[in-house]
């Protein structure tokens, strides 16, 4: 069996300093309300080795520390951990073996996000920071149980069809983001929480107006290549 041990020194290193990044974001699911008691996760990909760090499974979140994170390598076999890792571990490997250009995913059960993936679905375009950060709209992924690749292997599906977007919201389940690095991964789930409420509460007020697909083009662009620092 691998260990940790048999990797070099570039790679502990890198653990490292993941396993304190991923712990620290954690925290993070809990100061904007995306999680209750020990549900949701968030991982990060190695860039020096064919690994990832994971929360390990139905630990509070007050009690995570860096050290109490699981390594694993890309197939959910453990690496090094005393833990045993997140139930979705497996979905978590399956979305970074098959999306290379992913290195972070979370999941959560946050409330608005999931009564629309309760609902079956997705939700619209109808909010300028929607077309800046999602490029369209929420879309809905199949309904899988958990503990396999399957839930991992409906948000790689369903993302194909969505191209640019970093959230599925899996069916009577949750949402699923995905991004660059873990932070990324973690602001894209606190933003799909943001618009499922935004949008939930314009519909209680009446219909909301659907943004033209080139607007929502333009708005993408500007956010991914002109806002900010660069």
């Amino acid at each position: 069996m691998v260990s940790l041990a048999d990797y070099s020194p570039e790679v502990r290193d890198e653990v490292k300093l993941v396993r304190e990044q991923v712990a620290t974001l954690h925290a993070q699911l809990t100061r904007w309300n995306l999680v209750v008691w020990t549900a949701g996760n968030v991982s990060q990909r190695l860039r020096s080795a064919d690994l990832m760090v994971i929360k390990p499974s139905g630990v509070r979140y007050e009690h995570l520390t860096p050290g109490s994170m699981v390594v694993t390598d890309l197939d959910g076999n453990v690496v090094d951990g005393a833990e045993a890792p997140s139930s979705d571990t497996l979905s978590h490997a399956y979305i970074y073996r098959h999306m290379p250009e992913v290195y972070g995913v979370v999941h959560t059960h946050s409330t608005y996000a999931t009564a629309w993936a309760a609902t079956g679905r997705d939700i619209p375009c109808v909010l300028t920071m929607m077309g800046d950060e999602f490029g369209g709209p929420v879309p809905v992924g199949p309904f899988e149980l958990i503990g396999s690749e399957a839930i991992g292997k409906g948000v790689v599906d369903t993302l194909k069809d969505h191209p640019g977007c970093p959230a599925v919201l899996m069916r009577n389940h949750g949402p699923f983001t995905v991004g660059a690095d873990a932070e990324a991964a973690v602001k894209a789930a606190a933003m799909t929480e943001e618009v499922a409420h935004t949008v939930w509460a314009a519909e209680q007020i009446g219909t909301p107006k659907p943004i033209d697909p080139a607007d929502i083009a333009k708005l993408n662009d500007r956010y991914q290549h002109v806002y900010g620092q660069h």
